[in-house]
């Protein structure tokens, strides 16, 4: 076992799908952190993008939750730390 390579196993992944996966989550958040920070600073400016940014992101976790939890053979849901 590798330190590379547990984590995405435990939550049926290899190594690539559970980059590509972290990175479609982490790139999002990085543009959310930005806009609300110039937010903060121009408060004109990105008045929704964080909040629809998450709220993206949450809907797109709990759909892949739910989808992995009804493939899984023995039942038991994935477990999803990013």
């Amino acid at each position: 076992m590798s330190i590379f390579t547990d984590h995405p196993r435990s939550v049926g992944e290899t190594y690539a799908e559970h980059f590509r996966a972290a990175t479609s989550f982490g790139i999002p958040m990085i543009t959310a952190g930005v806009a609300c920070v110039l937010h903060g600073i121009f408060p004109f400016m990105f008045e929704k993008t964080g909040s629809n940014l998450v709220r993206r992101l949450y809907d797109r976790m709990v759909v892949n939750r739910v989808k992995m939890t009804h493939e899984t053979t023995d039942g038991q849901q994935i477990d999803w730390c990013i």
